[in-house]
């Protein structure tokens, strides 16, 4: 249960991301009402994954696979470019999130 409640988390970081580039810079009423709702969502269920979950795995997990698809989105959404720094920069937050849940202080 805790992943699916990690799982949550990074869905409701993912629309509240999204929305708030919708919301562009709070200037748009609704756009910014679901960022703040989804954001709020996603941190209820970040909080209750930590109760199971370890702060430094849930953390990496939650923002290496929000980074991620996020990057992901912003390339099919709202057509931004990427660069090879970027992909390197992704693929070291990628290893770090593996590295972490294979070697961490939970194993």
């Amino acid at each position: 249960m805790p992943y699916i409640y990690l799982g949550t988390a990074i869905i409701g970081e993912l629309i509240g991301t999204n929305l708030l580039k919708a919301a562009a810079g709070f200037s748009r009423f609704w756009p910014s009402v679901g960022a703040l709702v989804a954001y709020g969502l996603c941190f209820f269920f970040l909080s209750l994954a930590m109760k199971f979950i370890d702060l430094n795995v849930a953390y990496a997990i939650w923002a290496g696979v929000g980074i991620v698809i996020t990057t992901a989105l912003s390339l099919v959404l709202w057509h931004e470019s990427l660069n090879l720094a970027s992909v390197l920069g992704i693929a070291l937050v990628v290893i770090g999130v593996v590295v972490l849940n294979l070697y961490g202080p939970s194993h």
